[in-house]
């Protein structure tokens, strides 16, 4: 009868317990957080996101229904009198955080394992091949760049690059066994959430090539400084080949910071003194023209991209192009047929109004710029964001600053969670914004509804990042 009674304790307990997997997984299966995240109830409720059953999360899954089903059994046998068998499956349900962690540390030696066997076989075969690498690191416009130089030199060459978000070493090792071919030039995306990351990912493809992006402060709360941000965006460049080229965007302090330290052959972008930058710029709420300079030589060009910010992707993914022997006559033409990244100030156009999305996005240099942009289309404005997370003590200051800024350009704004509520609300204010125009939504429903109330036809909505699941 007990082991009849724990499977039924285990499918409730299975139940509730999804949420709490599904926030660890989001987590990027992060102890820490999740542990967080169940004291502060910042779990993810919300279904933008979704559990991806990957083997490691099967893994994870069976022993912790194996955990649970133990744990039933231990309680209602030999634990609890006859009342409190009642509540067992409410006893384990409250600890679910506990055992998520007590799972993460089980399996912790066996992933570690999976993970290093699957690495060497992706450095062996990046080995086996002759194929020119590159890396391309920052805090900002690092998928929107990649993409760009992929399309660039694929004017001249197979390219194999890392898709979407693969800018970890999972992803970088999963995209080398599973996409590398017969590519001439291989580029990977190189993300970072502590010191280090950028170092094993620089020793594990050697790159010829790299592109730091600019440098800012997104992600200050994990690494708790910009100096220490700055020191793991470098670690590109020192792990990279001893003999490789550097290419640095000339577009905030610590980028040409760093670019006065480094020691390898390095050039200058989005700079006039550098070895290339853009000028004459002319952007519409269609797209931008501009003179690319590269070198002693001169084009001018269009793109369907929007912003001053995605002309600096550009002319640094340019700039490399150009070095690696792709001529002006094929960049332009490469830059003509661009596509916006998806999410990442993505015009999108119907018969009745306009979206402007930068949900990807989550730091004040692209919410200027796409603020910037949002400000040259006509009529009504709309502009709908949660504020930024992760910028630790700076938060406040920057959803502030944020709340400011859009009130300065949008007719409406609607706030889409708790978190920063207070911060853009006083920003607005403080700019005169009629607090009438501002609304608030703290579910997907609510939003959709206050837009379709919002909305005329000719009006712009501008999606200014996009909370995480387990942020309220």
């Amino acid at each position: 009868m007990n082991y009849v009674y724990a499977l039924i304790c285990l499918v409730m307990c299975a139940c509730w317990s999804y949420i709490y997997v599904k926030t660890y997984q989001l987590s990027g299966y992060n102890t820490k957080k999740i542990f967080h995240s169940s004291i502060e109830f910042k779990l993810a409720f919300g279904d933008k996101n979704k559990i991806v059953f990957t083997k490691r999360l099967i893994r994870f899954i069976i022993v912790y229904l194996a955990i649970d089903y133990l744990l039933f059994l231990v309680i209602n046998t030999y634990l609890l009198n006859d009342f409190l068998k009642v509540v067992d499956c409410t006893i384990v349900i409250l600890f679910s955080p506990v055992v998520i962690i007590l799972t993460h540390y089980i399996l912790l030696p066996l992933e570690l394992l999976i993970k290093l066997i699957y690495k060497k076989r992706a450095v062996k075969k990046l080995r086996s091949k002759k194929v020119i690498k590159i890396g391309i690191t920052g805090s900002y416009g690092k998928t929107s760049t990649k993409n760009i130089l992929a399309q660039i030199l694929g004017k001249e060459y197979k390219v194999c690059l890392t898709p979407a978000n693969y800018n970890t070493e999972m992803g970088v090792t999963k995209t080398i066994l599973s996409k590398l071919d017969d590519e001439d030039v291989f580029i990977a995306e190189m993300g970072a959430r502590h010191r280090g990351d950028i170092k094993a990912l620089a020793e594990m493809v050697e790159p010829d090539y790299a592109i730091l992006t600019t440098i800012g402060e997104q992600h200050i709360e994990t690494f708790g400084s910009l100096g220490a941000i700055e020191e793991t965006k470098n670690e590109l460049t020192i792990y990279m080949k001893n003999d490789g080229v550097v290419f640095f965007s000339g577009d905030s302090k610590s980028n040409l910071k760093l670019y006065e330290k480094c020691s390898k052959k390095k050039y200058l972008t989005n700079s006039e003194q550098g070895y290339a930058y853009s000028k004459d710029i002319k952007c519409t709420p269609n797209g931008s023209e501009f003179t690319l300079v590269i070198g002693d030589e001169e084009a001018r060009v269009k793109t369907k991209l929007l912003g001053k910010f995605n002309i600096n992707n550009i002319v640094t993914a340019s700039a490399l192009g150009r070095y690696m022997g792709v001529s002006m006559r094929d960049i332009t033409s490469a830059i003509r047929n661009l596509e916006p990244t998806p999410h990442r100030l993505e015009l999108i156009k119907n018969s009745y109004f306009s979206i402007l999305d930068d949900s990807y996005n989550s730091n004040l240099v692209g919410a200027k710029e796409a603020l910037n942009v949002l400000s040259s289309f006509k009529g009504r404005k709309i502009v709908v964001t949660p504020g930024f997370v992760e910028m630790g003590e700076e938060s406040s200051k920057a959803n502030f600053t944020l709340g400011a800024w859009i009130a300065d350009v949008a007719d409406y704004i609607l706030i889409m969670n708790e978190t920063n509520k207070n911060y853009l609300l006083s920003g607005a204010i403080s700019h005169n914004f009629n607090q009438r125009n501002i609304y608030f939504a703290s579910s997907r429903r609510e939003q959709t509804d206050i837009i379709a109330k919002l909305t005329c036809e000719g009006c712009v909505v501008l999606f200014e990042n996009d909370l995480p699941d387990n942020f309220s």
